[in-house]
């Protein structure tokens, strides 16, 4: 392999060491302290100066400013932060990034002594314990080492590039184009999706003499802007809401970025005149840049606001029938068969909403995929409305004189969609929690047992039609149905389960956590139908048909 050669592909592998460090890095705090990380964030949103200081600390500790973007931008998601706030977030997460990015770049003489440490604590942690936090810290640690090796590999492999001639005049040429190396940069940035490693790469450059500071200038500018880059190119298939956070974010960049880059005849002699060397100069520049950028922009966020909702605005949805309660009408309270006949057809849909929320989770575990379990908060959010405007309703209806008959009915569903807001909770808590932990550790159930849970929704689902067709008659035949229902998937349930264990296995110790997934799966399922069934025995209690007890008397 010849001299060239081996330079490329050991910047290649220095620059990929940096990124996977990085990556590890990033996944550990995010498994570690994601959740708190997105609490932090969301509790100081009071204020732009505030929300800008969450951004800056919180990407100090996460190590990449693309993933608080990330966090914000799922946040921003829900609707529940504007996008002024969100784009303060993102001008603290860009000077955290680039303070984070500069001392890394700086810190070669504490690479080569404290990676080596890093790496071997991190691997000791990681592989000594399966605990959850220390392992993660484990990788953390690790992830450390890698990033400061790589500062080490990327330096020795740019070495030889000093005495290349070839590569300084092609640089040199570079240089002395500030619209080239300006999109050199931006280029740079997305491709590595880390400014860190971007960063890295010039100040090695810089360091062995091959980039003169002029250039590096131009390179820093294209790279800060082209550090809003991923984050937008992640954010593609969000709602408009979700997206107009990083555009605000590029527009921010690249306005002062291509404002510095018109007056680079004039910046750069003043900027020589600093009695600092090249690397310093150029780190701190980077800073500096990313300051002038909140400095700049943070008193004007909302302003940047209204441009990106006039770049992105609000996308024509077709309104789902769903959204909200459509029959309880204040006027109808006056008379209660009325408002009760309404209540039930809230009620009705009501259960759409719980069998939409069913086939959600399904659809997860039948794809497997994460992203669609994230549907069910907003589905569980929009049940718990559902049942609280129903019940309330239900409630005024009980301010007049009802007769006996009607106070009866206003119980029965005042019943059934308590009833049905459990089994949502059922099903976002609980059957959510094993069916991610089920993608998570790639369990993968045979075709009889996959078969079985079929069977086990296919009923679920028919009882919810059921229920609420006996809910709205009132019929008590069909409540007894929807009752007998009940011991029928008691029975099915048991044959599953009775099934399962006596099917053999030769990895039993391998396929315990499998069992037990399966298991608590079907548990889940006989919760969630023993709530929908329910709506059946009010009825069938008023009519008489209703047992005290399914205990067996003794006859002794």
């Amino acid at each position: 392999m010849n001299q060239g050669t081996a330079v490329i592909v050991n910047l290649l592998g220095g620059v990929a060491l940096l990124l996977w460090g990085v990556r590890m890095v990033r996944t550990g705090v995010m498994r570690t302290w994601g959740e708190r990380l997105t609490f932090f964030i969301e509790h100081r949103l009071g204020s732009r100066i505030s929300a800008f200081a969450a951004g800056a600390i919180a990407t100090l500790i996460v190590g990449s400013g693309t993933a608080t973007s990330l966090i914000v931008t799922n946040i921003a998601v829900t609707g529940a932060l504007p996008v002024a706030l969100g784009l303060a977030v993102l001008l603290g997460a860009d000077v955290g990034s680039a303070a984070l990015s500069s001392v890394v770049a700086s810190g070669s003489s504490l690479a080569l002594w404290t990676s080596p440490i890093f790496l071997f604590v991190g691997y000791l942690m990681f592989n000594g314990t399966r605990e959850f936090k220390p392992h993660n810290i484990g990788r953390i640690l690790v992830g450390l080492g890698l990033m400061l090796l790589s500062l080490r590999l990327v330096s020795q492999a740019t070495a030889p590039l000093n005495q290349a001639t070839l590569f300084h005049d092609v640089l040199s040429a570079v240089g002395h184009e500030p619209l080239l190396a300006f999109i050199v940069g931006v280029m740079m940035a997305w491709a590595f999706h880390s400014t860190l490693a971007a960063i890295l790469l010039v100040a090695s450059l810089l360091s062995n003499g091959s980039l003169e500071f002029a250039g590096a200038f131009c390179f820093i500018l294209g790279i800060n802007c082209g550090g809003s880059l991923p984050a937008l190119t992640s954010s593609l298939g969000l709602p408009a809401i979700a997206r107009r956070l990083p555009v605000s974010n590029l527009i921010c960049r690249f306005i002062l970025g291509i404002a510095l880059l018109a007056l680079s005849n004039y910046i750069l002699p003043m900027l020589k005149t600093v009695p600092m060397d090249a690397l310093t100069l150029t780190l701190g520049f980077h800073v500096v840049f990313n300051l002038l950028i909140a400095i700049i922009f943070l008193p004007i966020t909302g302003l940047v606001a209204v441009l990106a909702k006039r770049i992105l605005p609000d996308e024509a949805q077709n309104q789902d029938s769903l959204d909200t309660p459509r029959y309880l009408e204040a006027t109808a309270l006056a008379s209660p068969t009325i408002a009760l006949a309404n209540a039930t057809m809230e009620t009705a849909r009501m259960s759409e909403v719980l069998d939409r929320m069913f086939k959600t989770a399904l659809k997860a575990m039948a794809t497997k995929s994460s992203e669609t379990l994230k549907l069910l908060k907003q589905q569980d959010e929009k049940l718990n409305f559902y049942q609280s405007a129903v019940q309330n309703y239900v409630s005024e209806i009980s301010q007049e004189d009802l007769t006996p008959q009607q106070s009866r009915r206003a119980l029965e569903i005042t019943l059934y969609v308590s009833n049905l807001e459990h089994a949502g909770d059922i099903i976002h808590l609980n059957l959510s929690d094993r069916i991610k932990a089920k993608l998570k550790e790639g369990a993968a159930f045979t075709l009889e047992e996959q078969a079985s849970l079929d069977n086990l929704c296919l009923i679920i689902h028919d009882n919810i039609r059921l229920a609420t067709a006996v809910l709205g008659s009132g019929d008590i035949e069909g409540a007894k149905r929807l009752i007998a229902q009940k011991d029928a998937f008691r029975l099915l349930e048991n044959k599953v389960i009775d099934e399962h264990f006596k099917r053999g296995t030769t990895n039993k110790k391998a396929a315990l956590r499998r069992s037990a997934l399966f298991i608590d799966i079907i548990r889940d399922l006989h919760r969630i139908n023993s709530h929908i069934v329910s709506a059946g025995y009010p009825i069938v209690d008023a009519a008489g048909l209703l047992r005290s007890s399914r205990l067996r008397h003794d006859k002794n």
